[in-house]
């Protein structure tokens, strides 16, 4: 099954360098759906004009993104030398502790896949 969805250029650059392996989001209904197997199409926000597509390796469910936070290696979502406090203010700059509590969190494994268009030249996969 394809997915798509929309990344700040900050998060949608550090995927397609191959330094982001793991994006978080909340567990709520168009995430309950993905798969293992699954592709996601990245489109990078304002305009949508840059995308990247990836394969789902592996899916981290968890009730609190703290919880998400502790299972995962910082450095696996480009977050090395992050506190804890830092990682969970940063997600509650995007979604709200209500959110939070009514979906839980979700950690995405992905892996770059070759389809990528929007740039001068592809992203670093090496």
């Amino acid at each position: 099954m394809k997915h798509v969805m929309t990344l700040f250029p900050e998060y949608f650059d550090s995927i397609c360098s191959g330094c982001k392996k793991v994006e978080v989001r909340l567990n709520d209904e168009k995430r309950r759906v993905i798969s293992v197997g699954d592709t996601i199409q990245f489109e990078c926000l304002p305009h949508r004009e840059r995308t990247v597509k990836v394969l789902v390796e592996e899916l981290y469910k968890h009730e609190t993104f703290e919880d998400l936070y502790r299972s995962i290696p910082f450095a696996d979502m480009d977050c090395e030398g992050w506190t804890m406090t830092e990682m969970i203010d940063g997600t509650y700059e995007i979604y709200t502790p209500e959110q939070e509590l009514k979906w839980g969190a979700l950690g995405i494994r992905i892996r770059l896949n070759v389809e990528y268009k929007g740039t001068d030249h592809p992203p670093n996969v090496g």
